[in-house]
């Protein structure tokens, strides 16, 4: 009832939009781009269509309403940022396909299984490796059978035992902190870069995101084992039966094959380029590349690919990229923002503070994607208005677009350790609004003191 009255609402405001005339400072295309975005956002936010369904629609109404000419409004869909998230795609893939994830899976596994605690430390950071280099849900999915195995070796009963519920969600969390690390753990950060390109020509390199990430990410993982110990209590003393399971499983292996040997060195080679020369290549470039050379190795075929790359998240990706850049190109986020300012008088860091708050609520009810479609618009035009730098705005929305600690419908690692049946969505609640707090914490004091010494700074004259 409640998502009805929510579509209902977006409907009602387009259609009203388009029967008035636009405020005082803004013309008519940027009033009628706030319509598309109101419908979009009522459709994202509750899912009424598919979030690729909703991105195309959207990059239809763009032109038909007058916001941005066809030609503009298509074009946008063929960013870089979705061909760099295509060949992530395509990486991951031949992965999965080709075993090479899971032997590297339970290789890590099988370093940390000598205690109980030093079992669950090993599957958060084994998760949160994973995920730096793949999508985290792909490394939800391909480790929820491992630590199932684990669990059943230990003879842990459903909802009986709290290292059980410990064990799903320090695999859940681990791939969440681990997903905001890099490029690849999740594509929304693609898209933010994507959208930030398109909106100021600026861009974010590979290494410069992991410079301004990767030291908040390790400190996260040691307060997120922390938080499960403090609320799920070791009630485990022995683990040699995992021991033993993971034991087997890596032997059952075999050694390595010729083809995950060629996967293992086109994503060495892939990391080290996006790394070192991203800047003057380009990340998209690199990737498809790589994903190129992965079929004139054959190490995958096409229907491989078909298989494991969610091509609604692509057409999604399109159509928020262009959705963003019509809101900032007809001045509609900036007018917006202005109105915000102008009611509320927030500093430029009180601002900061807010969009990644609002970034973290959002995202524990929506796709991460879509909190990204949504809140970065306005956090460029609340940007605009502060001079604060666009860079570090895709930061705040980005990076808190993927920490949703709480509900299974938050993140897909959410939803498939809930799938366990090992806890309750009442056993996390307190434990993951804590997680939430501190993370918000932890990256605006990173603002504040450690982002400036990388040389990413708050304000910037636009």
């Amino acid at each position: 009832m409640i998502k009805k009255a929510i579509v209902a609402a977006g409907v009602a405001g387009f259609i009203l939009i388009h029967l008035t005339a636009p405020p005082e400072g803004l013309t008519q295309e940027a009033w009628r781009a706030i319509a598309v975005f109101l419908l979009a956002l009522s459709l994202w936010s509750t899912t009424a269509l598919p979030l690729a369904v909703t991105s195309l629609l959207t990059l239809a109404l763009l032109p038909i309403c007058g916001v941005l000419p066809s030609s503009k409004a298509f074009a946008l869909f063929g960013n870089r940022s979705v061909f760099f998230i295509l060949g992530a795609f395509i990486l991951a893939a031949a992965m999965m396909k080709t075993g090479l994830s899971r032997r590297l899976a339970l290789f890590l596994l099988h370093r940390f299984d000598r205690s109980p605690n030093i079992l669950l430390l090993g599957i958060m950071l084994s998760a949160a490796f994973l995920s730096c280099w793949m999508p985290e849900h792909a490394v939800a999915a391909m480790m929820f059978p491992l630590v199932l195995e684990i669990a059943h070796s230990l003879d842990l009963k459903p909802l009986k035992t709290a290292y059980g519920k410990s064990l799903f969600l320090s695999m859940a969390w681990g791939a969440i902190i681990g997903g905001v690390a890099t490029f690849l753990g999740g594509a929304r950060n693609p898209l933010a870069v994507g959208m930030l390109q398109e909106t100021y020509g600026q861009t974010i390199g590979f290494f410069e995101w992991m410079k301004a990430v990767v030291p908040v990410v390790v400190v996260m993982l040691g307060v997120g084992h922390v938080l499960l110990r403090v609320f799920f209590p070791l009630d485990v003393k022995d683990v040699s039966g995992a021991r033993r399971e993971l034991g087997q499983a890596l032997a059952d292996t075999g050694a390595m094959s010729a083809t995950e040997k060629k996967v293992g060195l086109v994503m060495l080679l892939t990391i080290s380029a996006w790394i070192f020369i991203s800047r003057s290549v380009g990340l998209a470039e690199i990737g498809i590349l790589a994903a190129v050379l992965l079929f004139v190795i054959k190490a995958v075929t096409w229907k491989d690919v078909e298989g494991y790359v969610n091509w609604g998240v692509i057409l999604m990706y399109g159509g928020a990229i262009a959705l963003g850049e019509a809101l900032a190109e007809t001045q509609a986020a900036a007018w917006f923002a202005q109105v915000v300012v102008a009611q509320i008088h927030l500093s430029p860091l009180a601002v900061v503070a807010l969009i990644s708050a609002l970034t973290l609520l959002l995202t524990e009810a929506i796709s991460n994607a879509a909190a990204v479609a949504i809140m970065l618009p306005l956090g460029f035009g609340l940007g605009e208005t502060l001079h604060i730098n666009p860079a570090l705005m895709v930061f705040m929305v980005a990076v808190p677009s993927g920490l949703a600690f709480v509900l299974p419908i938050g993140t897909p690692p959410n939803a498939i350790a809930f799938s366990s049946g090992y806890y309750r969505v009442e056993d996390v609640i307190k434990p993951g609004i804590i997680m939430v707090i501190i993370s918000w914490l932890l990256f605006n004091l990173a603002v504040r003191y450690y982002w400036p010494l990388i040389g990413l700074t708050l304000w910037v004259k636009l």
